[in-house]
């Protein structure tokens, strides 16, 4: 028998993990405090995006940042607090934000969202999960001012340079795409090296394969520890009880900083809300599309179109502020006439905890002094589009195996 190996977290990071793990013989049992049926990987815009090649911590952000601090309907809310880790985080988030970091991150991004698309692929062709939505439309990124358009071309640019296909559309091209747009959007880039997605479609789908394969799935879980001697862990202690291990991946989302902390371990992170309203009805909506100036990210996916968006850094926690709910609905009907929500979709809305690492990068990789011990999380926005890649390089890792691409630059144990 392969070694045991204990995932805590049940999002597209651990069932990833889990995926890879599986296929290489290991027995794999997966934990989560949740029913694991919500979420940050059911609530995402479901996006394969290779064209984001520009970490949030970029020139500029944090400015933006402080001046959005007391509007809670902004699209990038940092809620103030009197929060030591979150005060650190934010210093290091500044002294990430510069020209410099930003063009080291751009190739280290570019190359593990290439390689997780790919690996999307595969997974789609191998006929693991049966059908899902994989969908190769690109994405829209609309514009109204001329000063968004201008700075998303010179991204345009730089995704053109690393080989990705990405082109301007004309005001013609765009309204015969995409019918249904306000006037006022003054053009759009398209990044036809992107796809998309449905999350919940996918992740039940894997979890119904994970557990046809003889992965345990836990639901109702809680890691409250874990056990070892010397630099090696021997088991997770949990709510239901104790779980042996070989190996332990923690793919804990924003959660993950609590849970290292018994370990000696300190990861800077910080959960970063997100917000989606789904309409189970026919829209206008026809591509994937980011609405530039709301920061609100469009997809039409299986049965319903999904309208997410917004970066709130407020804590872990799940309250729903209206006020950002209505924002969103605001800009989808700004951006689409004619397009109203009912109360029952904004009531409807949900949203989800993404990981955000102060760079911009996930961590990825071992984590001293555990030498067992394996670290996926802090994708931050990305997280769904690059699950697959970061669960083929855990299982690359833990198998003492060549690496997909380089780890360099997205250690846990980097400083800042």
């Amino acid at each position: 028998m392969g070694k045991k190996i204990v995932v805590v977290g049940g999002g597209i990071m651990g069932l990833s993990c889990a995926y890879y793990l599986s296929k290489e013989g290991y027995r794999v049992q997966v934990l989560d405090k949740s029913a694991m049926d919500a979420g940050a990987s059911y609530v995402n815009a479901g996006y394969l995006t290779p064209s984001h090649i520009i970490p949030l911590a970029s020139p500029g952000m944090m400015a933006k940042g402080i001046k959005w601090m007391f509007n809670s309907s902004s699209p990038f809310y940092l809620k103030p607090r009197a929060d030591l880790e979150f005060l650190k985080w934010a210093w290091y988030f500044h002294r990430s934000s510069t020209s410099g970091k930003v063009e080291h991150s751009i190739p280290i991004i570019a190359k593990i969202n290439v390689l997780s698309k790919q690996l999307y692929q595969e997974m789609h062709d191998s006929g693991d999960l049966g059908d899902f939505q994989l969908e190769k439309k690109g994405l829209l990124m609309l514009f109204k001012s001329r000063k968004a358009g201008l700075q998303e071309l010179e991204v345009m640019k730089r995704v053109q340079d690393l080989g990705l296909e990405a082109r301007e559309l004309t005001p013609g091209e765009l309204s015969a795409m995409q019918p249904g747009l306000s006037p006022d959007i003054e053009g759009a880039i398209h990044y036809l090296c992107d796809a998309h997605t449905t999350p919940n479609q996918v992740m039940e789908k894997m979890k119904s394969y994970l557990l046809a394969q003889g992965v345990e799935i836990h639901t109702g879980t809680e890691v409250t520890g874990f056990s070892g001697t010397g630099d090696t862990l021997s088991g997770v202690k949990t709510s239901v009880g104790d779980f042996p291990a070989d190996e332990v991946v923690l793919a804990s989302g924003s959660w993950s900083p609590k849970l290292v902390r018994s370990l000696g371990l300190k990861l800077s992170l910080q959960a970063g809300k997100g917000y989606r309203i789904d309409m189970h009805r026919p829209t206008p909506v026809q591509y994937p599309a980011i609405l530039m100036e709301a920061k609100v990210a469009v997809t039409p996916m299986e049965g319903f179109t999904r309208f997410a968006g917004t970066m709130e850094l407020s804590g872990v926690n799940h309250n729903i502020l209206k006020n950002r709910v209505a924002a969103i609905a605001a800009m989808g009907s700004d951006y689409y006439p004619g397009l109203d929500f009912t109360p029952a979709e904004l009531e409807g809305a949900a949203c989800g905890l993404r990981p955000v690492t102060p760079d911009g990068l996930p961590y990825i990789g071992r984590v001293r002094p555990w030498k067992n011990l394996c670290v996926a999380t802090g994708h931050a926005m990305m997280g769904w589009s690059l699950g697959p890649a970061t669960g083929k390089l855990v299982t690359e890792i833990i198998a003492g195996r060549p690496t997909s691409m380089r780890l360099d630059g997205l250690g846990p144990d980097r400083r800042f």
